[in-house]
């Protein structure tokens, strides 16, 4: 009985805790380039344009356009690199 008491408190104290370091992940860290710095890179490796930066989920998470293309991608915080890029479907 006393198990299914603490379960819920747990978890409500878990999800207490972990929220500021959620919410870290959608800033950019003091050691993360700086959004000039990345979409300069960006530029470098062939988009036209950045229509959208901003920090997500521990890496920098935009659009732009190459080759004509709309794209969506995400940046390495830390050294700018593509980590992940793929034609924007919306």
């Amino acid at each position: 009985m006393k198990s299914r008491t603490l379960a819920p408190i747990a978890l409500a104290m878990a999800m207490c805790l972990a929220g500021p370091a959620i919410a870290k992940s959608d800033k950019p860290g003091a050691d993360w380039m700086p959004a000039e710095q990345v979409k300069q890179k960006l530029m470098d490796a062939g988009y036209s344009s950045i229509t959208e930066l901003e920090a997500d989920d521990g890496h920098w998470e935009g659009e732009g356009m190459k080759n004509g293309v709309k794209m969506e991608f995400h940046v390495d915080p830390k050294t700018g690199a593509i980590t992940k890029e793929k034609p924007d479907k919306d």
